[in-house]
C-alpha cells in the first residue's frame, strides 16, 4: 500500500527542514476519487467520476499536526457506479504533480448520485511528538 506523500513532496519538505533550502508550496491543490491504493504516483485505480476538485483555501489553519476541510467538497452528477475508498492530491485539474494520497470512507455512488465530503470529514494528519 503506497498511500501518503509523495517521494518528491517528502523529500521536499525533509530538505527544507534539514538542509535548509526553499519549499516552493503549490499554487492550488486539486483532489481526485480512486476506487482503490492509487499506488506511488497517484495514477492507479482512478474511479469513473474522473472530475478533480479544487479545494485551494478550503482547509483550516493546521493545529496539532493536522488540517481539516472548512468548506464541503462536491462532486454533482457522477459518472460512474462504485464506492470511492481514496483519493489523491494533486497540482492541477488534469495531469500535474502527485503530492498526497490517503483513505476515505464513504458510502457506494449511483451514476448521477452527488457525492460530498461534508465540512470537518476531510482529515490529514502527521505524527507530532507527545
Amino acid at each position: 500500500m503506497a498511500v501518503g506523500l509523495a517521494a518528491a513532496t517528502a523529500n521536499s519538505l525533509l530538505n527544507a527542514l534539514y538542509n535548509q533550502t526553499n519549499y516552493t508550496a503549490p499554487t492550488a491543490i486539486w483532489v481526485q476519487l480512486h476506487v482503490g491504493d492509487p499506488g506511488s504516483a497517484g495514477t492507479s485505480t482512478a474511479a469513473t467520476e474522473t472530475t478533480r476538485k479544487d479545494i485551494t483555501s478550503s482547509f483550516s489553519s493546521a493545529s496539532g499536526g493536522a488540517v481539516t476541510n472548512d468548506v464541503a467538497i462536491t462532486w454533482s452528477g457522477v459518472t460512474g457506479t462504485e464506492d470511492f475508498t481514496h483519493w489523491s492530491l494533486w497540482s492541477a485539474s488534469s495531469a500535474g504533480t502527485f503530492y498526497q494520497s490517503g483513505t476515505i470512507t464513504a458510502n457506494a455512488v449511483t451514476a448521477g448520485d452527488t457525492f460530498t465530503i461534508p465540512v470537518g470529514d476531510f482529515d490529514v494528519t502527521l505524527s507530532t511528538a507527545a
